[in-house]
């Protein structure tokens, strides 16, 4: 099974920008997509970017155009540029790996806040 670590969280204030990291280990086979979450305190998890096999990427509306997932695959690791963050950006930030069943391996998450 894969295993997945996030780093790259941190304290920003509004309008910088954060990269964060998932680097993936074990079996990435039959993985499909790798995406990321977030999670905000007191709200639902949101799907923030995906990433496919083929390099297709999509992206929630309230990201797009600030957001940009990218994956490197000689060293196993996907990336999340965020730039312009804004305080609602405020969130646990999770990577998963989306099996071709649909199942998806997660990460621990890393906590990005943008506070001034």
């Amino acid at each position: 099974q894969a295993q997945l670590v996030e780093s790259g969280g941190g304290l920003v204030q509004p309008g910088g920008s954060l990269r964060l990291s998932c680097a993936a280990s074990g079996s990435m086979s039959n993985i499909n997509a790798m995406e990321w979450y977030r999670q905000a305190l007191g709200k639902e998890r949101e799907l923030v970017a995906a990433i496919t096999i083929g390099g297709s990427t999509n992206y929630a509306d309230s990201v797009k155009g600030r957001f940009t997932i990218s994956r490197d695959n000689a060293k196993n690791t996907v990336y999340l540029q965020m730039n312009s963050l804004k305080p609602e950006d405020t969130a646990v930030y999770s990577c998963v790996a989306r099996h071709g069943s649909g199942f998806g391996y997660w990460g621990q998450g890393t906590q990005v806040t943008v506070s001034s």
